[in-house]
């Protein structure tokens, strides 16, 4: 059954901001549309209004962004978000939002505080979409599990998992023949990144991971992780590697393929559609299932690293 009152007139939040995420106002603007002028001229992350830009008709239907809160720590303003990405409200402290909207988004990558800025929210009823990852350590992706357990409607993803330049894959590897490698390469850290780079695969190979090795370092994680269906996974995660974000090789018994992550719009905008069609339904589109898995992959990149490259296990068991 839905999550909402009224399908065709959903009104959402964005709340939060963190240093070099611009979720705020890109996901604003996708779902609301946006000033162009404004946002081409002041963005601070011009990225976003390159790819805007491009599009013929950017909103989506019978969705508001209708409030927002951020203080600053991102480099930017509420205040000027919601100029750019005509947001109606500006709200003093994220639990004003609690009775003025429908869903509340999560605007922030920092998963060691998705625990703390999801807790209202979940104990209000409202639900959520939290911006990858979802949790960096065991404590709190053991909360998110317990609030599932609940029936808490919470969701989260990283847009690699909608990369349409991966579809073809995620629908086949036949042609490839038995997959013994696949390979994927991000910049920035293990810890807001490693979720990109793992879930452009995951759709791919499913469950089944079993072990994780970071013999990297916090600027330079190589991650090695296995899977059941023998598959090895190797996943260079690099700070300053902004040369090559979302580079996929898959290798099989019989063939492989090289393909590489471009559009950005397209992955942000499925990835949202994804949670209002979550929010109209009540219908996961994926199994929580496979976001706990994921977090296993991240936390255990962490864990592994730490301890000087020790192998990790992630099965639902060994957490």
């Amino acid at each position: 059954m839905p999550l909402v009152r009224d399908a065709q007139n959903i009104r959402i939040a964005i709340l939060g901001s963190s240093a070099g995420n611009g979720h705020p106002y890109s996901w604003s603007a996708i779902i609301n549309g946006y000033d162009r002028d404004r946002m081409t001229a002041e963005c601070p992350f011009p990225g976003i209004p390159d790819y805007l830009n491009k599009e013929p008709e950017v909103g989506l239907p019978g969705v508001e962004v209708t409030h927002i809160h951020c203080v600053g720590d991102g480099g930017f303003t509420a205040d000027h978000v919601a100029a750019c990405a005509r947001i109606g409200s500006v709200v003093t402290r994220p639990e004003d939002v609690i009775g003025e909207v429908d869903a509340v988004i999560v605007a922030t990558d920092r998963g060691s505080e998705h625990v703390d800025r999801c807790r209202p929210f979940v104990e209000a009823g409202i639900p959520l979409f939290v911006d990858k990852p979802l949790a960096t350590d065991r404590a709190s992706l053991s909360t998110f599990l317990d609030w599932r357990r609940q029936s808490a409607p919470i969701m989260s993803s990283s847009s690699m998992r909608y990369a349409k330049e991966f579809a073809p894959f995620r629908a086949s590897t036949n042609d490839l023949g038995e997959l013994r490698l696949a390979t994927i390469t991000s910049p920035k850290s293990w810890e807001a990144y490693g979720i990109h780079a793992l879930e452009a695969i995951y759709p791919i190979l499913g469950p089944g991971f079993e072990s994780v090795t970071n013999t990297g370092s916090a600027s330079r994680n190589v991650v090695h992780l296995t899977h059941r269906r023998g598959v090895d996974v190797v996943a260079t995660v690099t700070s300053d590697l902004y040369g090559g974000f979302g580079l996929l090789q898959l290798a099989g018994t019989h063939g492989s393929v090289q393909a590489r992550f471009a559009d950005t719009f397209h992955a942000f905008r499925a990835q949202l559609a994804d949670f209002i069609g979550y929010l109209r339904t009540g219908t996961e589109p994926y199994p929580f299932d496979e976001t706990a898995e994921l977090m296993r992959l991240v936390i255990g990149g962490i864990e592994s690293r730490d301890r000087g490259g020790a192998r990790i296990g992630v099965g639902a068991d060994d957490f």
